[in-house]
């Protein structure tokens, strides 16, 4: 043990992967349901590791950091810009009035609760769970001009406040919005969304029309003399299969393989490869044509493609108009992410620039619709290195810039600035997604890890002093963290019912976005058994995760 310990105080890079792998692996144990995620568990870890008192340089946390910030920018740019210029003021303002509240209740706890502004900036960190609003906070402490000891002994405590609130701040949100809030406003949340659901065309031929788009397979049938697709062209034949999805994909003639062509004819003898949802297959045709075992016919070179939607035309249609345009045919739709949240497939489903669609077919027709849609984001390795290094610099320089307010400097701070940049630069890609890639996994990572590294280097500076701290403030802090909590989102229930007038089977949805929290989206979908709360998310949380983080900074000043 005295060795690890040495081993850890001399290399001290050592000391944040432990805290990384321990953090990791306790963070997703669940009990009675619920884990303490991954930050929180690093977070925990970091401080036990911490009493050892080793120093990490503050500088390894804000190189992590500043990559985080990127990332997150980067995913949520495009719905971002995209509501500030068109998408639905009323998501907009629902959102903005929200994220006050968000803002005022906490601090109005803290001032009631008589804490200093390292514990508020905790307690405001953790209550809304919005764990980047820890470095802007702690930036703007450093700003403020204060003895370099004052200075570090207000930003530790900001990690202290975090972690006694921040459990309840997972958790009770999701009871909150999955649990209480229909049952304040006397909602039936599953009934309610399979209202909406019928409003987005759920059911009768609008469901087929979609459906098959999600669960397909073809098989070949033999064109004989009786039957009404004789003397049709391929476009007709498919348009007759009323009520559902059927398209034709190649035929044999002879020895001959004919790929699709919409005017040519069927004939007696075709033998015919159809793609279309299973059961429609089956009900439809096995019962009226001879199916065939045809190897080479049904060998159909078939491959999945991410597509970003960066067409302007194309956004804000629904995908039953989607399904009608030419590059539609023979692509079927297998997954719709916005803001790494998946959205339910139905006829209804607005398609969004930034949107990613998963889609399945033929690499000539997948190339056909992501010519339509945007741009084919194939799978490759390779991150645009210069790009990422490039846009957080710029960011960083112009968050550096500030002014003085009645002597106090006040700034964006170079974490501030790579948000920024990260929006802007990941909004400019839907437009020319020609530069600036970075392949979603890598993104993944850099959010994950820029994130946790800064968390565990947190930690462990913070240790030493946490325990005192918890003792200090940690009751109290823990039911004010209650309060900051629980009052917004009950707020936000019952603005966004009665005077945004928002349909209960998003509501729910909107305000998990308007507060980030992914977790109390899925329980939100788990109470709903549906997908259709996720339709509220996207907006909400692309505004929420920047204003949230930019609010870091200001609870600073206000307090």
């Amino acid at each position: 043990m005295d060795w690890l310990v040495s081993t850890l105080r001399t290399y001290p890079e050592l000391a944040i992967f432990l805290a990384l792998a321990v953090g990791f692996w306790i963070g997703p144990l669940k009990v009675a349901g619920f884990s303490l995620g991954n930050v929180t568990g690093t977070l925990l870890a970091a401080v036990v590791i911490g009493q050892l008192a080793i120093t990490i340089s503050p500088n390894v946390k804000s190189v992590f950091f500043l990559l985080f910030l990127f990332a997150v920018g980067y995913g949520v740019g495009p719905q971002f810009f995209q509501g500030l210029a068109r998408e639905g003021p009323k998501q907009i303002g629902f959102a903005v009035v929200v994220l006050a509240f968000c803002l005022i209740v906490p601090l109005i706890c803290a001032k009631v609760a008589g804490l200093d502004l390292g514990y508020a900036a905790g307690l405001y960190a953790g209550s809304q769970t919005i764990s980047a609003s820890i470095g802007v906070a702690t930036d703007q402490i450093m700003r403020l001009g204060l003895a370099a000891d004052q200075a570090k002994a207000l930003a530790d405590k900001i990690p202290i406040g975090y972690a006694v609130t921040y459990i309840y701040g997972t958790i009770g949100s999701a009871l909150v919005l999955a649990k209480l809030g229909p049952w304040l406003l006397g909602i039936d949340l599953p009934k309610a969304c399979a209202e909406y659901e019928k409003q987005l065309g759920a059911g009768g031929v609008g469901e087929d029309v979609m459906s098959a788009r999600r669960n397909w397979e073809v098989r070949a049938y033999r064109v004989e003399h009786d039957m009404p697709v004789v003397g049709r062209t391929v476009a007709q034949a498919e348009a007759s299969s009323k009520g559902a999805r059927l398209l034709v994909e190649r035929i044999r003639r002879g020895n001959e393989i004919l790929e699709w062509k919409p005017d040519l004819v069927l004939q007696v003898g075709d033998v015919v490869a159809v793609a279309g949802r299973r059961d429609q297959l089956v009900g439809l045709l096995s019962d009226r044509a001879e199916e065939v075992d045809d190897k080479a016919l049904l060998d159909v070179p078939v491959e999945v493609t991410d597509v970003l939607v960066t067409n302007r035309d194309v956004s804000h249609k629904s995908l039953a108009e989607l399904s009608g345009r030419p590059a539609a045919h023979g692509v079927f739709l297998r997954k719709i992410t916005r803001n790494m949240v998946e959205l339910p497939i139905l006829p209804g489903t607005q398609i969004h620039r930034g949107d990613i669609l998963t889609l399945v077919g033929s690499r000539s027709g997948v190339d056909a619709a992501a010519k339509d849609l945007g741009y084919a984001d194939r799978p490759v390795e390779a991150t645009d290195i210069a790009f990422l290094g490039a846009g957080i610099l710029i960011g960083g320089l112009i968050g550096a810039l500030s002014y003085k307010w009645d002597s106090i400097p006040i700034s964006l701070s170079t974490s501030g600035g790579a948000l920024l940049a990260g929006l802007i630069l990941g909004w400019l890609r839907t437009i020319h997604p020609t530069f600036g890639r970075i392949p979603g996994p890598a993104l993944a990572l850099m959010n994950t890890l820029g994130l946790n590294v800064f968390i565990a280097v947190v930690g462990i500076s913070s240790g030493p002093g946490f325990v005192a701290g918890l003792k200090e403030v940690g009751v109290s802090l823990f039911v004010w963290g209650i309060v900051a909590t629980s009052l917004p989102l009950i707020i936000a229930v019952y603005l966004g019912h009665y005077v945004f007038k928002f349909h209960p089977a998003i509501l729910f949805g909107a305000c998990a976005g308007v507060r980030t929290t992914t977790a109390a989206l899925g329980m939100i979908q788990e109470a709903a058994r549906s997908k259709v709360p996720a339709l509220g998310y996207g907006m909400p949380y692309a505004i929420g995760n920047t204003l949230l983080t930019i609010f870091g900074m200001i609870i600073v000043l206000m307090m």
